[in-house]
């Protein structure tokens, strides 16, 4: 039983969206942190750090962990739609959860925020997993 669950949930695929998703939260925190030290307010370096974020997520999502290699033009479109769409609305969630644990934490400090940033993050990694495991990157011959 053990070992059927292991292979399951440890397999090419969950450990490299796993090594992207620190990849690709390091992008967010290092653009986040950024933005704030230019000046940005929490919102906005939010939004900005998740857009980085996303651009990059698109990219080693499609190649490394779903290894989605057809790049016909309607293909794409679809993939890359749906990829927006979904990291739309979990960027939603995320932002709301970020700005109202910030907001709620009062200025407790660049710390707290972090803080604040990685339990939002984790919320986005797994929203994201599902989404691009059961809708945008599933196999044809899977829909």
């Amino acid at each position: 039983m053990f070992r059927s669950f292991w292979s399951k949930c440890i397999n090419y695929e969950t450990v490299s969206y796993v090594i992207c998703g620190f990849l690709t939260t390091a992008v967010d925190f290092v653009s986040y942190g950024l933005f704030r030290r230019a000046g940005l307010g929490v919102g906005a370096s939010q939004a900005l750090s998740w857009l980085a974020a996303v651009l990059f997520a698109y990219v080693v999502n499609k190649w490394i962990v779903f290894r989605s290699y057809d790049l016909h033009p309607m293909h794409v479109l679809r993939e890359a739609g749906g990829f927006v769409a979904a990291r739309l609305f979990s960027g939603a969630v995320t932002w709301l959860l970020m700005v109202v644990m910030v907001k709620l934490g009062g200025e407790r400090g660049f710390l707290f925020e972090l803080f604040c940033k990685l339990t939002s993050s984790i919320v986005n990694m797994v929203l994201n997993y599902i989404f691009s495991k059961l809708w945008i990157f599933k196999k044809e011959g899977n829909r």
